[in-house]
């Protein structure tokens, strides 16, 4: 429970995840392996037609989407290096 409420909360956080994505992709101090596996993810998973639950279900549909981009972005700011977390307060 406390990781699904740890996840609602990140998720309120989006907004500084943009700019936080795109220093992350940038910083030197992050491996080359590292970036191109969350290229890879990010990529993949919007490239690929597999859905758990369908989109046509009303709201339900986007909330596989949104689960997967929380998790793929906490694992991103798990990944980065201290200073990177410090200046988007992560």
């Amino acid at each position: 429970m406390k990781k699904v409420l740890r996840r609602i909360r990140f998720l309120f956080t989006f907004p500084r995840s943009v700019p936080f994505i795109k220093d992350f992709f940038i910083a030197e101090d992050i491996a080359t392996a590292k970036k191109l596996l969350f290229a890879g993810f990010i990529i993949g998973y919007f490239l690929l037609p597999f859905d758990l639950i369908p989109d046509f279900l009303l709201g339900f549909g986007l909330l596989d989407d949104v689960t997967v981009a929380i998790f793929l972005l906490q694992w991103m700011v798990k990944m980065a290096p201290q200073s990177l977390k410090e200046k988007y307060s992560f």
